[in-house]
């Protein structure tokens, strides 16, 4: 799929914003932990990506009623629907000036159209020296869902199927879309807002 930004400019996707909030000291704090100088681009990437995909766990797959939304926030609590884990990823990226997007699916909320829909979040990544951009899914991997690291295919959590009126967004946006931001600020039970309340469409 060819994706188009949002932004020509590439600093626009390092900006800090109220839910990048990579100043905040537990966002620095685990940045000095994860990071070295020694790290190539590409090895910030995949620690940052691995540990947001792996030790922040999904509100949904832990059943947790807990909903979080700045990055500092997810990173507190070590949870959070994909919209909050995007948030995070992106914080962690654009502190070591790694240029990072938002990217946006509509899929199948369960396994039947029946069952409605919802918009999923993921992330985009700028690698200069591959002068392209990477999607990567931080939602968090289990049975059915294999999510890795990779820079020459996609390795994507969910695959999208156009027959059943799911789609991939190609825009690679600045800021998290509003929508998703509106859902979570209006909520307060995670698990009511995963089963009733996700936006469909952007």
């Amino acid at each position: 799929m060819k994706m188009f930004c949002e932004s020509d400019n590439l600093t626009d996707y390092l900006l800090e914003l109220t839910e990048v909030d990579f100043s905040n000291p537990l966002i620095s704090a685990k940045v000095d932990e994860l990071f070295n100088p020694t790290q190539t681009k590409f090895e910030k990437a995949k620690v940052a990506f691995e540990f947001v995909r792996d030790e922040i766990s999904h509100s949904w797959d832990i059943q947790s009623n807990r909903v979080t939304c700045n990055a500092s926030e997810v990173l507190e609590f070590k949870e959070g629907i994909c919209y909050a884990k995007s948030h995070l990823l992106a914080s962690l990226l654009r502190s070591q000036g790694i240029p990072t997007g938002f990217c946006y699916q509509r899929l199948m909320l369960f396994d039947t159209p029946e069952k409605g829909y919802c918009i999923h979040a993921l992330n985009a990544i700028y690698f200069e020296s591959l002068n392209k951009w990477i999607r990567l899914d931080a939602r968090g991997n289990k049975v059915g869902i294999d999510s890795r690291f990779s820079v020459d295919e996609e390795k994507l959590a969910f695959p999208i199927n156009e027959e059943l009126d799911e789609k991939d967004y190609p825009v690679i946006f600045v800021n998290p879309h509003p929508k998703t931001i509106a859902v979570l600020a209006k909520h307060t039970d995670a698990l009511k807002m995963y089963k009733n309340h996700l936006p469909s469409s952007l």
